[in-house]
């Protein structure tokens, strides 16, 4: 008999290098792509500063709290390469306060892309490049080797399963969403079909929504959510589960939920309200792994925690979008050609997947998540500043082709 579960807190930290109001005027002109400083209030220094105050700082000193309270709590986190360069550049500080939590040996580091890409769908080489710079970059900043995997946007299917069980790693994490789950619970490991070790983790995305989506709806009918509360769904668990996996946003905390609605007052008592019941405790990924899996789960198509559909269609439904990430992808042997670094970065930060979240027109009129720390007036605006960068890097690359080839007759 299962008298668990474990929880297992996993929290997405990342901010893209959004790509600036580029005209076609500036085709051949300029070759700083990206809104790192200026007037403009979503320009990604400001927004990186913003989010510190209101987010990373305080929610890191919360769970720093906790760990001091609770031996037992344990949390886990993805650190996107392009979110740790701006912490680099623009909030020493807040490096330093996941440095520090890290250092308590309670935190577990998950690989990704270095770029929070979509490169395992277009490109299976460039996604194990970036899945070891990724991995470098962590080894350098925490010395600390990642052992489970999370893909962008937690896409998953099969195949990417296999291919990051050649890699080593250890367990994947995956939505737990209904249309791939059936009858069977997300509470459960699996083993990810045609997989020999690696584990599957999917997320409890009712239990998880409740904390990131729905804790200060008024119109919700469990409003307001307290950790008593919360933590008694948890224990209902109980001999049906092995482990409910909580991912989400860090921004949940301060940004999502501001302050005032009570979030970090909710997630200070979490830990005890859960500890309460004996049966139940913290892991991390790499934890919870340990743990039979109970079933093979075949996922074949795509699936991701984005919109209500949890599938591609976030970054990939429309025209604009398809025909962006088409032309960024077919540059790849010329751009690893050139072996021209700042031109190699400059295509690799274009292929962050928040540059085609923002040409999305699914829902734009209702003023939903799209929008969220978005620079553009509309998803066309985001696509016409994308294409004009995209054919300013080309002139770059004819460039570089021509000088090469002088080079070679001489």
């Amino acid at each position: 008999m299962i008298a668990m579960p474990s929880v297992c807190f996993y929290f997405q930290v990342h901010q893209p290098l959004r790509v600036k109001k580029y005209r076609i005027f500036d085709v051949g002109r300029d070759r700083s792509y990206f809104n790192d400083r200026g007037e403009h209030n979503l320009n990604n220094q400001r927004i990186i500063e913003k989010v510190a105050k209101k987010c990373y700082l305080p929610a890191n000193a919360t769970i720093l709290e906790l760990f001091k309270k609770h031996p037992q709590f344990k949390v886990s986190y993805s650190l996107s390469g392009v979110f740790l360069e701006q912490l680099e550049n623009f909030a020493p500080k807040v490096l330093d306060s996941f440095r520090k939590l890290v250092k308590t040996g309670r935190v577990e580091l998950l690989g990704e892309t270095y770029h929070h890409s979509l490169s395992f769908l277009f490109s299976k080489a460039e996604f194990g490049r970036q899945v070891e710079l990724h991995r470098r970059k962590i080894k350098k900043i925490f010395s600390k080797e990642p052992r489970v995997f999370r893909n962008t946007e937690l896409i998953y299917n099969n195949d990417l399963a296999k291919e990051v069980e050649k890699m080593g790693y250890r367990a994947i994490l995956a939505e737990g969403a209904d249309h791939i789950l059936g009858w069977r619970s997300p509470n459960f490991v699996y083993q990810p079909k045609g997989c020999q070790k690696i584990k599957l983790l999917l997320k409890n995305y009712r239990l998880s929504d409740d904390i990131a989506f729905r804790f200060s709806s008024r119109d919700w009918s469990e409003f307001p959510l307290t950790a008593p509360k919360f933590a008694s769904w948890i224990s209902a668990v109980n001999g049906n589960g092995q482990v409910v996996n909580l991912f989400m946003d860090y921004e949940t905390f301060g940004e999502h939920q501001w302050e005032d609605t009570g979030i970090f007052e909710f997630l200070r008592h979490l830990p005890k309200e859960i500890l309460k019941h004996p049966d139940n405790n913290f892991v991390t990924p790499s934890e919870a792994a340990k743990y039979e899996a109970v079933a093979e789960l075949d996922i074949p198509h795509f699936v991701s925690w984005a919109d209500i559909e949890r599938d591609l269609s976030a970054w990939l439904s429309n025209p604009i979008q398809n025909d962006a990430i088409k032309k960024l992808y077919a540059l790849e042997k010329e751009v690893l050609r050139t072996k021209n670094m700042n031109l190699i970065e400059d295509w690799r930060r274009l292929q962050t997947s928040d540059h085609f979240y923002y040409m999305c027109t699914k829902w734009f009129a209702d003023g939903d998540v799209h929008k969220y720390f978005n620079p553009y007036e509309s998803p066309y605006d985001a696509f016409i500043s994308f294409t004009n960068v995209l054919n300013d890097l080309k002139l770059r690359l004819n460039a570089k082709s021509k000088k090469r080839k002088i080079t070679s007759r001489r």
